[in-house]
């Protein structure tokens, strides 16, 4: 969960945090509500993961609380929008990132982007261990490269730049400012998706939630301190690349490149963790509708579901192909967004309906502070919607247009199509 969580906006989003709030204490303060709100989202899901520990997260619980046409739709937002979206966005940044370092022309963005896709779907295909240890060295080399960066500005002679003058910021822009916080702790909830797999799942999903989110919390927070530390709140503001920044003041240009390597695994973690997730919601969207039921066929010989990593493979490719002549990461982050949000309004929600629907089942876990806490997690979700629509209306329609294209595909295989037996229930 941290190697998907940690990646490459701890770089892209302080400055514009910093250029929305007011001061130092306030951009450390909304840092620190960032993190508190992914906490309690946490706390949300380790009750549903739980309560229904299957593969499929948010789409076995939308299943449940709003009936199986919103489950297949979000499972058909994931394949087509959000999650080979966000695959693709951060695909791109790696790319890049990368191009910089080896060149291989002016395609070079696309190319790497479509090479890393292609390689760490082979990796998930291949086997469960072969992922994690993938995943894991990934998320050591980020976590150490981020504590690098804290000890250069720790230790860094450097007083500051001046920078523009600090001013306060215009109203209304420290929703602005959450915005971006709350992107840069998107993916706390990836856990709750490979539930099925996980030994002991009512004492290790509550634990890897709880510990994951504190963990990202104080990196995070203590990242920015750092960056006021060594670069001023001031020149923090203004600064297009603040660890850049802060790694050139102490250790000339050549530091640039170290800052590249780091920055590129950090988008190689978040793009493999979410390629080892994504494939679990196809594969119970498979298990559960005949009209994609090939999704749902899971390999025998390397353990995984093989189709579904190759179909959530194919179609991050196509998106890959279709934005890389333009700006590829913002058109991607715009597309997904709304969609993303909506669905996870809908999942907060459901814990909510699920308390009635099925008050009988057993909940392992119950969530602290019922329902005021499921209440305010509904409110971040529903501010972060508004926020998306807002900044992107046009992309926000594409995406949700496709969405409702599988409303027919749903409608033609109902007829005794969907398979919501006894495996579906447990």
């Amino acid at each position: 969960m941290v190697g998907i969580v940690i990646g490459v906006g701890i770089y892209e989003s302080p400055a514009r945090v910093a250029a929305n709030v007011p001061g130092p204490t306030a951009l450390l303060l909304v840092w620190a509500l960032g993190g508190l709100l992914a906490f309690i989202g946490a706390l949300c899901y380790a009750e549903l993961a739980t309560a229904y520990p299957r593969s499929g997260g948010d789409y076995v619980y939308l299943t449940r609380a709003f009936g199986s046409w919103v489950g297949f739709l979000y499972g058909w937002a994931e394949l087509l929008v959000i999650r080979t979206g966000s695959i693709a966005a951060m695909a791109f940044v790696f790319s890049d990132y990368v191009a910089r370092l080896a060149p291989l022309g002016p395609r070079s963005p696309l190319l790497y982007a479509a090479i890393i896709v292609g390689l760490l779907s082979l990796v998930n295909v291949l086997g469960v261990r072969e992922g994690k240890w993938t995943q894991n060295a990934l998320t050591v080399s980020k976590v150490l490269g981020l504590s690098a960066v804290a000890v250069v500005g720790v230790v860094s002679p450097f007083e500051g730049h001046p920078g523009p003058p600090v001013t306060h910021a215009a109203s209304g822009s420290i929703a602005l400012a959450m915005i971006f916080i709350l992107w840069t702790y998107g993916g706390w909830n990836e856990n709750a998706y490979v539930a099925a797999e996980v030994k002991e799942p009512e004492r290790n999903i509550p634990r890897s939630l709880f510990l994951g989110t504190g963990l990202v919390a104080l990196i995070y927070v203590g990242i920015n301190g750092v960056f006021l530390y060594g670069l001023g709140f001031g020149a923090l503001r203004s600064s297009p690349a603040v660890a850049a920044d802060l790694m050139v003041t102490t250790f000339g240009r050549a530091a640039e490149k170290l800052m590249v390597i780091l920055v590129a695994v950090s988008a190689l973690g978040a793009v493999n963790g979410q390629i080892f997730t994504g494939a679990r919601i196809g594969y119970a969207l498979g298990r559960d509708h005949s009209a994609v039921s090939r999704l749902g066929a899971w390999n025998q010989r390397f353990g995984t579901p093989a189709w579904a990593l190759v179909v959530q493979g194919l179609v991050t490719l196509a998106l890959i192909v279709t934005f890389g002549s333009r700006d590829g990461f913002e058109t991607l982050v715009k597309y997904t967004a709304a969609v993303f949000w909506f669905f996870f309004l809908l999942t907060g929600l459901s814990l909510l309906i699920l308390r009635r629907k099925d008050a009988e089942r057993p909940r392992p876990y119950l969530v602290v502070g019922y329902p005021f806490t499921p209440l305010v997690f509904c409110a971040s979700s529903a501010y972060m919607l508004y926020g998306s629509l807002s900044y992107a209306p046009l992309e926000s329609l594409w995406g949700g247009a496709i969405v409702l294209s599988g409303l027919p595909l749903y409608w033609l295989s109902s007829r005794g199509a969907i398979r919501m037996g006894p495996r579906s229930e447990s």
